[in-house]
């Protein structure tokens, strides 16, 4: 049972079925991509050539680990491990969520995940460690590793009080 996505965001995973069937992204989709997660990185998306956002994302989605995968996303300018992740989750949102400081830092609170308490830098350990977890509950609930991933988040966000970046 998966749950109804937002609708921006299932706006967006339909444009793009067309980057996955063809196998990369065109630069006006990685910077849709980047509005959806975070317009801070607009900029930097900007500057890759749209010859490396193909050559990069084609070998993402060719990869056959999920190391090389968030390698090749990330070697593109302004795209880190939360952006790498959320250009997997809106091209294949059964098997991938984004990972972020809420999902992260409510993982951390319920003891499930015990690195990075500050949630942020996110290493490909932190990710892959986040992917193996939403993915397990995704298998066990049978539904998307983004339905996981949205509720973690959509819990962190009712639970939490005062702004984002405050520590309690």
């Amino acid at each position: 049972m998966s749950l109804i996505e937002w609708t921006e965001t299932a706006g967006l995973i339909r444009e793009l079925s067309g980057a996955r069937k063809r196998g990369y992204l065109r630069p006006g989709e990685l910077e849709a991509i980047c509005y959806w997660k975070s317009p801070r990185a607009i900029h930097h998306i900007r500057s890759n050539s749209s010859g490396a956002i193909r050559a990069a994302t084609r070998a993402a989605l060719a990869a056959r680990s999920e190391r090389a995968r968030l390698e090749a996303l990330t070697a593109l300018s302004g795209v880190s491990v939360p952006m790498a992740s959320s250009v997997l989750t809106l091209l294949d949102p059964k098997r991938y969520g984004v990972i972020d400081i809420r999902v992260w830092e409510l993982l951390y609170e319920l003891g499930t995940v015990t690195k990075n308490p500050g949630a942020v830098g996110f290493s490909f350990d932190n990710w892959h460690e986040f992917l193996t977890i939403i993915r397990h509950f995704a298998k066990k609930l049978e539904c998307k590793a983004r339905d996981i991933e949205r509720t973690l988040f959509i819990a962190h966000k009712k639970q939490r009080k005062g702004r984002l970046y405050d520590r309690r």
